[in-house]
């Protein structure tokens, strides 16, 4: 929880009435489509925009608590109309920081009608259910149309988007250090795709742009992949250029395995525990075995022992061969560079001789206990079975859905008022499972990565038999 002062800093802030329009996108919407974003009710999307709206327009925002921020500005809201040459959107006591003489910052804008077509086109896909979300390749089929609405393939590209997972929670040494690695692969022409928020988020992508400019590069890519309950808590950095929106955790992490043609980690918290168990799991798979897929995780010296507790952490739970499904390189950036562009070699080769497309990963297996979404009520968190007789691919979704719990209580307003009502959350398990993972907890909230530096962290969840 952010204290008084905190509190208090954001509820002073100026607030501004504006009227805008798209650029260039989402310029016209159907008579349904605005109905549902102007519906309030059960069945509506008025609710679900606002927030995204919020958080856009509170880029910059030195909270990572969405309840605070929406409490904060509890006046904001957003007329939709719809014109004769197209849509306006009509803000009333919005965070004043997205303008400029009373005129939207342009990537704000941007961003704002991004999310208004994310929200829009994705409910009325369900609706039509032109995938069928009750089977794994429909929720491929779901992920896929959802991101090519967003206009995010580059059917012409050979592989380069390297996605950076990390906390956003991170001392001022390891973030320059993503800022490092960053410019190393921006540098050799890779492109970024994040989070979108701040912290590891933000440096691999402030990194890139330089190494962009230093290389003529134009047209640079910093992608950004969200979801409503993680954007209202960490808002977009202003560097993204893309920014698209998926409708829940799952989706996002499939659509980040599905573009990624690598995947570094820095040092995080609960959010990349649960980004690296996910994409371990899927690895795991044995149908998986043969296909290329680079993962590096990394950071300068200082957080050597932060990697080598979450190494142990993933030999204790999902064994030696899980541990072989990754490369931790400490304090090189240039070493990470040249991995991933040896990567981005290896499946320009493999998916060459498999047919497949260079920009969605199509031949990646994804087991359904990924990809249902899964709510982390109390009884939920309580009922997932933690052993090392379930098979490596089902203990590690039911890991990750731990972490995607915490997630939740730490930052996501529906999981912070869920434990402010009932409770934190009760964890049970194999003392074998049990034992490494409060390790971890533990050591993720002594080296401060729960919450923003300077905030005191009082845990959501409570571990039995360890």
């Amino acid at each position: 929880m952010l204290d008084k002062q905190q509190a208090q800093n954001i509820s002073s802030r100026s607030t501004i009435n504006a009227s805008v329009t798209p650029k260039g996108s989402l310029e016209i919407l159907s008579q349904l489509e605005v109905e549902m974003l102007k519906e309030v009710g059960e069945n509506g999307l008025y609710a679900l925009f606002r927030q995204c709206a919020l958080a856009i327009l509170n880029t910059g925002s030195d909270s990572d608590n969405a309840k605070t921020i929406m409490e904060a500005y509890p006046d904001f809201h957003i007329e939709i109309v719809q014109q004769e040459r197209g849509i306006r959107l009509n803000l009333f006591n919005a965070p004043a920081n997205a303008f400029v003489d009373g005129e939207m910052i342009a990537s704000s804008r941007e961003m704002l009608f991004s999310a208004m077509r994310d929200i829009v086109y994705s409910e009325a896909e369900r609706l039509r259910k032109q995938s069928d979300l009750s089977v794994g390749v429909g929720i491929t089929d779901y992920v896929f149309h959802l991101l090519r609405n967003a206009n995010i393939f580059r059917s012409g590209e050979h592989p380069n988007m390297v996605v950076c997972w990390g906390g956003h929670s991170i001392s001022d040494i390891e973030y320059k250090y993503t800022k490092d690695v960053g410019h190393s692969l921006g540098l050799r022409g890779l492109d970024i795709c994040t989070g979108c928020g701040p912290g590891a988020m933000k440096g691999p992508m402030k990194g890139a742009t330089i190494a962009h400019a230093k290389q003529k590069i134009s047209e640079s890519r910093f992608l950004g992949l969200t979801e409503p309950g993680i954007i209202a808590a960490e808002a977009p950095n202003p560097i993204v250029n893309e920014l698209v929106i998926m409708p829940d955790i799952e989706k996002r992490l499939e659509s980040f395995v599905r573009v990624a043609h690598g995947i570094v980690i820095f040092p995080g918290g609960a959010g990349t525990a649960e980004e690296l168990l996910y994409l371990l799991g899927i690895l795991l798979d044995p149908e998986n075995r043969e296909i290329p897929f680079p993962l590096v995780l990394t950071g300068p010296k200082s957080s050597e022992a932060y990697f080598q507790q979450l190494h142990n952490f993933i030999n204790k739970t999902l064994g030696f061969e899980a541990q072989q499904k990754y490369k931790i390189i400490i304090d090189d950036p240039e070493e990470v560079a040249r991995t991933m562009i040896q990567g981005t070699k290896d499946i320009l080769n493999f998916r060459q001789k498999a047919n497949d497309a260079f920009y969605f990963n199509w031949s990646l297996k994804i087991q359904e206990d990924f990809q249902r979404p899964f709510e982390p009520t109390h009884k939920n968190m309580a009922s997932l079975e933690l052993s090392r007789s379930l098979p490596t691919h089902k203990l590690a979704a039911n890991l990750r859905r731990i972490f995607s719990g915490i997630v939740a209580g730490n930052v996501k307003d529906s999981g912070i008022r869920a434990i402010e009502k009932f409770g934190v959350y009760k964890i049970d398990g194999e003392k074998e499972i049990m034992q490494p993972l409060d390790n971890l907890l533990n050591a993720f909230v002594d080296q401060q990565r729960m919450k923003l530096p300077g905030e005191t962290y009082i845990p959501c969840y409570e571990l039995k038999n360890n």
